[in-house]
């Protein structure tokens, strides 16, 4: 069928199967749009079933999406300390209001706000992680001793999610290397990126730090420094 909107996914997409993209094999499908008004601008919030978790992954989409080029898109993954609760030992509040502000003053684009709670380890285990980092360890190490890795993140669920809304291409807001690469893995067209880096707080700057120097994602450390010697 020809998809001219959103409202037409959810019937193209009621038998869809599909071999699934990554190792697990991830197939989703949308199941349900509807119209979401925020504080940060009217958006369609797309609803999206999958055949691995029973994760509710969602989209919120900016205008005309479907076969657009270079649609400014956020992958934000759940972060209930932060997104809900205003937690300060980390920057994932910040980025996702940034983002959706850019978002509300675009004329098109996408945020993808994917059920990966704790960088995927789960809300419970990221508390466990809390408390080590409490006692020392950095954001990576806390992981590392509780048996996981540093990210256990997969994006092959978020790639097949833009493959499904359809945009030709994306520029992607990110910090994160690993986020480009695996979209395009999974052949997803990444046209640039936008940074989206937040001043720190005290709360979070050895986070930050971390995310810089061992998960090597594109923060500027002079700023974090710098934002520290102020103090």
């Amino acid at each position: 069928m020809k998809i001219t909107d959103l409202e037409d996914l959810v019937e193209r997409d009621r038998e869809h199967r599909c071999e699934g993209y990554g190792a697990a094999r991830v197939c989703v499908r949308v199941v349900g749009v509807a119209r979401l008004p925020t504080r940060f601008g009217d958006f369609r919030i797309v609803a999206f079933w999958n055949n691995r978790d029973a994760g509710d992954h969602v989209a919120l989409v900016r205008g005309d999406v479907i076969g657009q080029p270079d649609v400014l898109t956020r992958l934000h993954s759940e972060c209930l300390t932060g997104d809900a609760l205003g937690s300060l030992r980390c920057d994932c509040r910040d980025q996702l209001e940034a983002a959706l502000r850019a978002l509300g003053r675009a004329e098109r684009g996408i945020l993808l706000y994917l059920r990966q709670e704790g960088r995927g380890i789960g809300l419970m285990n990221k508390v466990r992680a809390y408390a080590l980092q409490d006692r020392g360890l950095d954001t990576v190490d806390a992981n590392l001793a509780l048996g996981f890795r540093d990210d256990e993140r997969d994006y092959a669920i978020a790639a097949h999610m833009l493959a499904s809304i359809g945009p030709a291409s994306v520029r992607l807001m990110t910090n994160n290397p690993q986020k480009i690469d695996q979209l395009r893995a999974h052949g997803i067209e990444v046209s640039g990126r936008v940074p989206l880096v937040l001043p720190p707080n005290r709360h979070n700057r050895n986070y930050l730090r971390t995310k810089a120097l061992r998960s090597g994602h594109w923060i500027d450390l002079d700023g974090i420094l710098d934002e520290q010697s102020e103090e």
